[in-house]
């Protein structure tokens, strides 16, 4: 059965009259016209129809004469929000989705603007101490401590719940109470929400052991309880699917500038010699999707931090992918980042 943007496909020997049946019945409310390959001509609307019939065509001429040969385009990997910001931009109500010049998939603005409905478990991890933010921390955990109005643990959420998300899991360790009080079953915002208690820290990676033996095969969801970002979940998501990786790691980059001059030399001869240079890294972002495969392989009660887990569990047998961040992130790790943090969320109007 053809996908409802496929019925939009005609060649350019069809007639005006016969792309304004397509436009009518395909409620898309554009045709695009493809060659036998599908490799993108032109596409045309009513609005294109009622021009060219004011300018003297005729309904039984050429869609050529009336098309757009140079249409505003996109490819698969633009975000719903990209999209809908590009079509309100452009003032067009669909957008046609194109790889090495063929049509793969059309986006409407209606599309856009629909949440996806994911059933992918979201998994955070609330359980440190939060040690280094202490005395904030005395009675209250880390994940609970506000940026802005809300906890950071809510704002996590909503931006989970925001991009379609709706079946999360919680490990807390330290005062769950506090959390499990605040959050409940997460009928509050119209989602599931479950708890993993970690009687004992089991590292990063340890508390996916935890995890109900009915949980959902689809891949995994996994964010640090302390990170504040705006990247997109959603690209995230479609990323690792396009991957066929066992896992996918979210990575920052990282400049470090050496504060003295390097030398390089071999067998006792100086090579070159650069004053105080930078260095770049790839740092972990505390967000991953794991597959279900590699979530079985964390035994109940087993310490491990996720680089040992994805090291053992995905590097050595299968591939595991790099997703760069290039949208805000923060680790609120010190005082400074927290309160780097409480004029960040006012900057990027995230109150």
């Amino acid at each position: 059965m053809k996908d409802k943007w496929e019925k939009t496909l005609i060649s350019r020997g069809c007639t005006i009259r016969e792309a304004l049946n397509i436009i009518d019945e395909g409620g898309l409310r554009i045709a695009i016209v493809v060659d036998e390959s599908k490799k993108l001509l032109g596409v045309v609307t009513d609005g294109d129809v009622r021009r060219g019939l004011l300018a003297g065509t005729s309904l039984n001429d050429y869609v050529s004469k009336v098309m757009i040969a140079k249409p505003v385009i996109a490819n698969t990997q633009y975000s719903n929000d990209e999209l809908f910001e590009m079509m309100k931009a452009k003032g067009i109500m669909a957008i046609p989705l194109v790889d090495d010049g063929r049509v793969v998939g059309l986006k409407s603005l209606h599309e856009s603007l629909q949440k996806p409905q994911l059933k992918n478990p979201v998994f955070i991890m609330a359980g440190g101490f939060g040690s280094r933010l202490l005395p904030l921390t005395d009675n209250c955990p880390k994940p609970m401590l506000n940026v802005g109005n809300k906890p950071m643990l809510e704002r996590i959420l909503l931006q989970c719940i925001n991009s379609g998300f709706s079946n999360f899991y919680i490990s807390t360790h330290y005062m769950p109470e506090v959390i499990i009080d605040y959050f409940g079953d997460g009928s509050k915002w119209g989602v599931s929400i479950k708890y993993v208690h970690e009687d004992t820290p089991l590292g990063t990676g340890g508390a996916l052991g935890l995890l109900p033996g009915d949980i959902s095969k689809l891949p995994l969801l996994m964010i640090n309880g302390d990170v504040l970002t705006t990247v997109n979940f959603n690209k995230l998501l479609d990323f690792h699917n396009n991957q066929s990786a066992g896992a996918s790691i979210c990575v920052r980059e990282y400049e470090y500038r050496i504060p003295y001059g390097v030398v390089r030399g071999d067998a006792g001869t100086v090579i070159s010699m650069e004053e105080k240079p930078t260095q770049l890294f790839y740092i972990n972002a505390g967000i991953y999707v794991v597959n279900h495969e590699v979530v079985n392989q964390v035994r109940l009660n087993e310490r491990i931090d996720m680089p040992s887990l994805l090291d053992r569990s995905v590097l050595k047998t299968g591939k595991l992918a790099m997703f760069p961040i290039h949208e805000y992130w923060l680790d609120i790790g010190h005082m400074e980042d927290y309160k780097r943090a409480q004029l960040d969320v006012l900057a990027l109007g995230l109150e």
